[in-house]
């Protein structure tokens, strides 16, 4: 396998030509050899396309475009004939969870708390019906023809004060409502049988507010964590009735029907070191688990990676991910239960697997031993025998290719492509090999030069033990290497994350690896390293964390400012450190137990605490199997709080915080802030709260504020330029 996939990696239609794509031969945008820059305001037009849908007849496909966070709906020739067309223009659009009428003249989609429809060949958006109360959850039954969705029987559905939620079917033909079933809490996850006769649901699903306000915030300034408690999987009678309750763990999730009577899901145990896969009856609700992989550490695949069981439409197999063999690769097993076969083995991880419509094929993405910011697309045939799959590559060269989804009659794939000179499209290809792929949509401004974007390199440095950390390597071009440059060290967030060669496939992430292409603009040396967490190098890597979040994993991040001592051409006087959530976490430890290794850091919503982390219920589960409860391991959660130790910042410390952020609440700086006032270290910290904005900064006027502040930060502390520092 990897003989094959080497010949394909190295193909010389990119290594050879700049305005090629690497996905068999697809032409890009062609350079300019002019001497334009880049502008914020031209890199803030960057769009992001997602979710793509095939029409019925294949013809077309649907996606969302996220235009600086406001989601709009688009429909484009599947050939890329066409320019993609907007059916939706709404200003501050949140459009999602679309779909394709049966007949594929219509499509779908909720909006304001109603379903609303649009033409696909264009015209106004409006709602199919409208009631006073909000509805949500619409999914339509496998002909097409209802839709299933659930609505709040008074109150707010799921939470303390709500009366509970209904599940509802209603035909699109005629509009008329069938009452499925109430819930005293929260419904969500529906799921229609294959026929169309049942619904599989999870039950009992309820989110209660806490306030975790400090004393000193003031009486008129609430902070609040949500609890969410899961519910119960259940499954009942598309026409009304008794809900059949199934016999499994609470909280087990990613249900999956395999034929009209036998559902599949999995549940990850309290500990994080087992993931069971549980197939179950559900004319009885009996469940019996199928698989099983026990964790010495805990369960990290990543949660987008698509591990969970996934039966094939004729319900005869099973597929899913797991590390066993410390890569993720692909298995397939019979539906019925028995030994699971391993598609695929080798240094590389495979993520995203799906199913062909005719069940014989199962696409997926991949990287490469040596190549971990590169993924490829692949198809595995099955046939009628698992034991002989093979395996077929159809994308090569540079670039990451991910999340295939067959046409209608598997005949092709659309994905998602990017690379150092594209940020992320969606493509058309063949389903075979030496294939030309279509690019159906252009996501970057007219006239913006890509010849200026600088290329990554992968290298590698000693961290923390002497451990070898990957890295991506930013030189910007035509570097005078005779004098000493400016540099940054960039850390990502997340932990399970990691960088790509190119564009990040994540558009929160894109966005930031867009900046850095305007930093490296400015003249800093750029590096970016996946610390032991990161994913793509195989679970002992992305487990090197366990009982150690915020030590070694942290060495590593901040030692990338040693290898850049390292450069002749850097000046490791003149660097800087910052970080998104786990790595604004890390700019924090770094600011703090290296407090004049670099000139100035930026902190966007850093965790300062893991300890209060773990106190909002909606990340205790994360901290739990890493390093285990605040009770246990007292010792381990006192080292990680970089905010105990803010008393050793010396250098300057920009804060930026989304006031609206569930992943790392805005109270969290709040807190840090306090402190180092409580400390005397006030006149280190400049801080920016944004109204209203989420974890990863989406808005464009949010975007525009934080990279101008961001750039006049490092200009006025790291490059030593006089700049209007906000």
């Amino acid at each position: 396998m990897w003989q094959r996939w080497r010949s394909l990696h190295f193909s010389p239609v990119f290594l050879g030509l700049f305005g090629m794509l690497s996905l068999a031969g697809v032409a890009a945008a062609q350079p300019q050899n002019n001497a334009h820059r880049l502008t914020i305001e031209q890199l803030l037009e960057i769009k992001h396309p997602s979710d793509p849908l095939w029409s019925p007849d294949g013809r077309h496909v649907a996606f969302i475009w996220d235009d600086g966070g406001v989601y709009n709906l688009y429909v484009v020739d599947s050939a890329g004939r066409t320019s993609p067309l907007a059916l939706t223009t709404f200003p501050h659009g949140e459009v999602s969870g679309a779909f394709w009428s049966h007949d594929g003249s219509v499509l779908y989609f909720p909006h304001g708390g109603d379903l609303w429809e649009v033409a696909a060949t264009g015209g106004g958006p409006h709602a199919v019906w409208t009631t006073p109360e909000p509805e949500m959850d619409f999914v339509p039954s496998p002909d097409g023809m209802q839709v299933a969705f659930v609505r709040p029987s008074g109150g707010k559905p799921g939470t303390a004060e709500g009366q509970g939620s209904d599940l509802w079917i209603r035909s699109l033909a005629s509009n008329q409502e069938t009452h499925v079933v109430h819930d005293e809490a929260g419904i969500g996850g529906i799921r229609w049988s294959p026929d169309g006769s049942h619904l599989a649901y999870n039950g009992g699903m309820r989110r209660i507010p806490h306030n975790v306000s400090p004393s000193y915030s003031g009486a008129k300034l609430i902070f609040a964590v949500t609890e969410v408690t899961p519910g119960r999987l259940h499954v009942v009678s598309a026409s009304g009735g008794s809900p059949v309750a199934i016999d499994v763990p609470q909280g087990a999730d990613s249900s999956r029907w395999v034929d009209a009577t036998h559902i599949v899901c999995e549940a990850v145990s309290s500990d994080y070191k087992t993931r069971t896969i549980y197939i179950a009856d559900t004319t009885t609700g009996m469940a019996r688990a199928i698989h099983e992989d026990v964790e010495d550490k805990f369960w990290s695949i990543p949660y987008d990676a698509g591990a969970e069981a996934q039966p094939s439409p004729n319900g005869r197999w099973i597929a899913f991910l797991s590390d066993v063999d410390g890569w993720d690769h692909l298995y397939v097993m019979p539906a019925s239960g028995g030994a699971p076969v391993e598609i695929g083995k080798g240094d590389f991880e495979s993520w995203r697997p799906a199913w062909s419509h005719d069940s014989r094929k199962i696409a997926f993405d991949a990287n490469a031993p040596g190549h971990p910011g590169d993924r490829q697309l692949g198809i595995t045939m099955i046939g009628d025998d698992p034991a002989r799959a093979t395996i077929t590559y159809i994308t090569s060269g540079r670039g990451t290719n991910i999340e295939p989804h067959w046409s209608p009659d598997d005949s092709r794939l659309v994905y998602q492509h990017t690379d150092p000179w594209n940020s992320a499209d969606l493509f058309v290809t063949p389903a075979a090999a030496g294939s030309k792929a279509a690019r159906i949509s252009e996501s970057m401004p007219a006239g913006i030069d890509h010849s200026l974007f600088v290329a990554p390199r992968l290298i590698h440095y000693p961290g923390a033990n002497g451990e070898m950390v990957p890295a991506w390597l930013f030189v910007p071009k035509n570097l005078d290497r005779t004098k000493k440059h400016p540099a940054i060290v960039w850390i990502h967030g997340d932990g399970i994350n990691q960088n790509y060669d190119g564009w990040h496939v994540e558009r929160h992430y894109a966005t930031y690896y867009t900046f850095h292409q305007y930093l490296l603009q400015e003249g800093y040396v750029v590096i970016a390293p996946d610390y032991r967490g990161s994913i793509g190098y195989g679970r002992e890597w992305r487990e090197g964390v366990y009982m150690d979040i915020g030590g070694k994993d942290a060495q590593d991040a901040w030692m990338a400012g040693d290898y850049l001592k390292t450069l002749p051409y850097v000046d490791s006087s003149r660097m800087g450190v910052w970080g998104l959530s786990y790595g604004g976490f890390f700019t924090l430890v770094a600011m703090t137990k290296q407090p004049t290794l670099f000139r100035a850091g930026i902190d966007v919503a850093g965790v300062v605490d893991f300890h209060m982390w773990y106190e909002d219920p909606y990340h205790s589960n994360w901290l739990i199997s890493r390093i285990g409860t605040p009770e246990q391991y007292p010792e381990v959660y006192a080292r990680t709080a970089p905010i105990d130790h803010i008393d050793r910042l010396a250098r300057p410390l920009l804060i930026l915080h989304g006031t609206a952020d569930l992943n790392v609440p805005f109270m969290e700086s709040v807190n840090l802030i306090d402190k180092a006032l409580r400390q005397k270290k006030g006149n280190l910290i400049s801080f920016m709260m944004y109204p209203g904005e989420f974890h990863y900064f989406d808005r464009t006027h949010v975007l525009r504020d934080a990279w101008q502040r961001e750039a006049a930060w490092f200009a006025t502390y790291v490059r030593g330029k006089k700049a209007s520092v906000y």
